[in-house]
């Protein structure tokens, strides 16, 4: 290699994995930053922050994802339906009632870069409810975050 060169990773080049992450008891925001990180590429040797060079994520039992502290009551998620007086604001507790996947989805969205590219790196991030999963042809890697 060509010390002299800098290296921009191709679209032909990119070969995404797909890799399972098991949700159960792990703290939202810590597994929000570790599925972040596999889905932008930066666990690779070739990461280039203007390229999607991540793997695809497949998080699994979503709805036995931990806060801590007094997050379940005290952290609000707002949302604003387009009317006039429509903010609409419910709490972690009740977005997991309703939407067990969305608290993931939400926290990982968060994080991830306001552009085009972070756009179509989230589009790789899939979420479930419980252990079962439809991806099981594209044989993904099942992986332990610590």
């Amino acid at each position: 290699m060509d010390m002299n060169r800098a290296f921009f990773l191709k679209n032909e080049a990119k070969k995404p994995n797909w890799r399972i992450v098991d949700a159960q008891g792990m703290v939202l925001g810590r597994l929000a930053t570790a599925v972040t990180n596999i889905l932008r590429g930066k666990d690779k040797a070739y990461y280039t922050p203007h390229t999607d060079a991540g793997d695809y994520v497949v998080v699994i039992n979503a709805e036995k994802i931990v806060l801590t502290g007094d997050k379940w009551q005290g952290k609000t998620y707002a949302r604003y339906t387009g009317y006039m007086g429509g903010l609409k604001e419910c709490t972690a507790q009740q977005l997991l009632e309703k939407h067990p996947t969305h608290l993931v989805e939400l926290a990982v969205k968060g994080m991830m870069p306001k552009n085009i590219i972070g756009r179509q790196m989230i589009k790789k991030l899939k979420v479930y409810t419980g252990a079962e999963h439809p991806h099981l042809a594209q044989a993904p890697e099942k992986i332990k975050l610590d």
